[in-house]
């Protein structure tokens, strides 16, 4: 499909592009440094066209006429010439509802879509959109969310006036995944919402990106797996320059060989690796609660394990050429030796972080 998007260099117009592009299509962007004879082709080749494109800082508010209204009657003037009833997604603003000069321009633009919708027939779609953010967002321009992120990975301090203040939110990929829907031509025509947003205060924003900063020194992460701690981590990680893409971790080396801890976690424990030279053993003790899972990545290695209270024993052998996981069980005493005659390499996982204080450690030699 031949897809025109305007505003292709915007931080919404990037992400969508590349979507698309993901997807097979033939995107033609359309930009400020665009010339007016290629604007008026993409539109003539267009089997679908994303009006992005728009202006909500300018420097004389007749701009806002210009960017706002003129740019979208201009678009909808062309795509009626070609009488192909070609579909049209508008990205508007919840400030459309007001009467500002941005929100009216807004407003206007929403029924230029909606007069061409009906005198053509075609396919019309207005997104009034929240506040966006994602990966690309410009820092200091039109998004908290990008500024507080790139000013905690930057060590700069962030500024928050009202932090009770209700704000509703929404992510890049779930804004460009509403747009891709729309492409089948299964979806009405009319004002659309977007299926996940977040409705969150500016406070409770700021404390979640606050807390990404130290899980490169203290090795415990967020819980950045769902919602919008995961859509904040990610664009809070978008930020990070290439020359910190890397850093270190704390190891700890002896006779026997290497112990380091890589990430730890909040509530399902953590993850370390370590090696062990030819004929070394690792271990010698039990737990009354805490578990763990050991999987050798290279060498071979024979793992002991012995009943606390039956004296039950267990032997079995483990290569790395064949991957198995083996789990340490409570009340059963265990060790870990390198029977083969390389470097053994072992990932850990234990179900809690280690604690000093209550380490679950009771050390006891085996068989």
């Amino acid at each position: 499909m031949k897809i025109v998007v305007t505003g292709s260099q915007g931080f919404i117009g990037k992400n969508l592009c590349v979507f698309l592009r993901e997807q097979q299509h033939d995107v033609f962007e359309i930009h400020r440094e665009t010339d007016q004879q290629d604007i008026l082709s993409y539109l003539s080749l267009a089997d679908f066209v994303f009006h992005l494109a728009g202006t909500n800082r300018p420097t004389n508010p007749a701009e806002f006429q210009s960017g706002n209204v003129d740019l979208t009657r201009f678009i909808v003037e062309r795509l009626s010439v070609s009488n192909k009833g070609i579909p049209l997604v508008l990205t508007s603003s919840t400030q459309a509802e007001d009467d500002s000069d941005y929100g009216v321009s807004k407003c206007a633009a929403e029924k230029i879509v909606q007069s061409y919708s009906v005198a053509t027939g075609a396919a019309s779609y207005i997104y009034r959109l929240p506040n966006v953010f994602g990966k690309w967002c410009k820092p200091n321009y039109n998004s908290f969310v990008a500024t507080f992120c790139n000013n905690v990975l930057n060590g700069i301090v962030i500024s928050v006036h009202d932090p009770r203040a209700q704000v509703r939110l929404a992510y890049i990929d779930d804004v460009c995944a509403s747009f891709l829907e729309l492409l089948d031509g299964k979806v009405s025509s009319g004002f659309l919402k977007l299926p996940v947003e977040f409705n969150t205060t500016v406070g409770e924003v700021a404390n979640i990106i606050s807390s990404f900063k130290s899980s490169r020194t203290a090795l415990i992460t967020e819980r950045v797996g769902a919602e919008l701690t995961r859509a904040l981590y990610s664009t809070y990680l978008s930020y990070t320059p290439p020359d910190q893409f890397n850093y270190s971790i704390p190891s700890y080396a002896d006779e026997r060989g290497v112990f380091c801890e890589m990430l730890k976690t909040k509530d399902s424990g953590q993850f370390s690796f370590f090696t062990a030279r030819p004929g070394i053993t690792r271990g010698g003790h039990y737990h009354h609660t805490k578990n763990e899972k050991f999987l050798v990545i290279k060498g071979e290695a024979v793992f002991k394990f012995e009943n606390i209270s039956t004296g039950q024993r267990h032997e079995l052998t483990v290569n790395g050429s064949n991957p198995e996981i083996v789990e340490t069980v409570p009340g059963w005493t265990h060790d870990i030796t390198n029977s083969g005659d390389e470097e053994l390499i072992v990932m850990l996982w234990a179900n809690e972080i280690f604690d000093r204080q209550r380490p679950d450690t009771i050390t006891k030699e085996l068989f």
